[in-house]
């Protein structure tokens, strides 16, 4: 019996954020975040690499269709976060400061639900080059 296989899908989208704590002074905002505190926000060039891991299916040969994932990311993902202002358009972030490590956690959870749970999930999220978030961990 074989074991589990990997199925990555890699996207990519543009966004804006500002980190930001509103219980926080102005000042203790400017020191803890820096440059990401920018009053009129900052982008990144996100990439998203989606990880699905699981046995093959005997009829399918899949793990999962690769078209059903790239379907499922770009519909509840790239089309919502692509070229937004995650604190202002993205309802999960009305109340949560877009940190790279809760973007990715958000991503997880919109995925996790569109995904069936007997296969893994690990969502990678880049937000530079050197930077980047895992999801579960």
């Amino acid at each position: 019996m074989p074991g589990k296989v990997a199925i990555f899908r890699k996207e990519h989208f543009n966004a804006a954020h500002r980190l930001n704590n509103p219980s926080l002074s102005e000042e203790e905002n400017k020191i803890l975040f820096g440059k990401c505190n920018n009053p009129n926000y900052h982008g990144h060039n996100y990439d998203l690499i989606v990880k699905v891991s699981g046995a093959v299916d005997k009829v399918t040969g899949y793990v999962i269709d690769t078209k059903y994932l790239s379907d499922i990311i770009k519909e509840h993902v790239t089309d919502r976060f692509d070229h937004r202002n995650l604190n202002l358009d993205i309802e999960e972030f009305k109340d949560l400061n877009p940190t790279t490590e809760n973007i990715v956690i958000v991503i997880y959870d919109i995925l996790r639900n569109k995904i069936d749970h007997h296969l893994d999930l690990k969502i990678t999220l880049y937000e530079t080059e050197r930077n980047y978030a895992e999801y579960p961990a």
